[in-house]
């Protein structure tokens, strides 16, 4: 399971025009789910997120995690997170999970973020979204839950 996770002061997910979720400080989470992933891998990246420091404290210091901050998280499901380009110009998406089993994952994510007090909202899974954000810093992560 691969996350980009941006710090953000605000982002809104619309789909159709429509606007589904925003938020203010927080976290925008593009979470791609890959074959094979399991709920060890949902929770260890719900984990890093909850416990990441990546705010700044009063000293000026990336030291606070979200909870310290109240911040929130608009998570969104990103299949071409695991798009493979290796040889060729046209991504294959042959290692991204099938649709039903990545939205479990995507959802028990959401749900385990959820129990660590964050709140959480969401895409739309499998749409065409419209994601406006506004980066603090800017401050990217890349997360693997191979890795961590």
């Amino acid at each position: 399971m691969k996350a980009v996770v941006q710090r953000v002061l605000n982002a809104e997910l619309r789909v159709d025009g429509e606007l589904i979720s925003n938020i203010d400080k927080g976290y925008v989470v593009f979470l791609g789910v890959k074959v094979g992933d399991e709920e060890r891998d949902a929770a260890k990246i719900a984990n890093k997120l909850s416990k990441l420091r990546v705010f700044e404290d009063d000293n000026g210091k990336m030291n606070l995690s979200i909870n310290q901050v109240g911040g929130e998280i608009l998570l969104v499901s990103q299949f071409t997170l695991y798009g493979d380009c290796k040889g060729c110009n046209r991504p294959s998406f042959i290692l991204a999970e099938r649709p039903e089993r990545a939205n479990t994952l995507y959802l028990r994510v959401k749900e385990l973020l959820e129990m660590e007090g964050i709140t959480v909202k969401c895409g739309v899974f499998g749409a065409d979204m419209k994601i406006s954000v506004l980066n603090d810093g800017p401050v990217t992560i890349l997360l693997d839950s191979q890795e961590i």
